[in-house]
């Protein structure tokens, strides 16, 4: 299953290359509005998801650094252990790898993610994440890895069962 990580490299390689743009043709937390509720807002997140322990000092960025790291390793062990008919798992592992790996250059590199997407939306009260905190490429794969590892946990049939399960019921 090693050929699915050519997504990862594609979701990486269009992470880095969009962030590299945005820091080169904003200025930072100066939105430029593409639509009433879409801006290109750069900002840097010393955090994880939501600026999640953003202001405790600098520690997490290792932290987070090492879990992304060893996160990346483990899904890839995973993808190459699958079997040919999980391509939706290939997917979702694949996507969650690209985002993973796209994150973990920023903090080693940088010492924050570049985040640049902000969406506001209009069906959640002001008070509830509106605008919705930025995010960006990598952030939207690691999400829909995640939705797609949930449908081929619920839907992608499990491998037959071998003589030895049955035995030992």
């Amino acid at each position: 299953m090693k050929h699915w990580l050519w997504l990862s490299l594609l979701i990486l390689v269009l992470d880095q290359a969009s962030k590299w743009l945005i820091q080169a043709a904003l200025n930072p937390f100066d939105p430029l509005t593409l639509t009433a509720n879409l801006n290109l807002t750069l900002m840097f997140n010393d955090g994880a998801a939501f600026s999640f322990l953003a202001t405790v000092g600098g520690w997490q960025r290792w932290l987070f650094t090492v879990l992304a790291a060893a996160v990346s390793v483990g899904l890839t062990l995973w993808l190459l252990r699958l079997r040919r008919d999980e391509r939706l798992l290939a997917a979702a592992l694949a996507l969650l790898i690209g985002g993973a790996i796209g994150n973990l250059i920023d903090r080693i590199l940088l010492g924050h993610v570049v985040d640049f997407i902000q969406v506001s939306l209009p069906v959640i009260p002001l008070a509830l994440f509106n605008p919705w905190p930025a995010f960006n490429l990598a952030d939207s794969a690691i999400t829909l890895g995640v939705v797609l590892l949930l449908l081929a946990t619920l839907f992608e049939s499990p491998a037959p069962r071998g003589h030895l399960d049955q035995d030992s019921a």
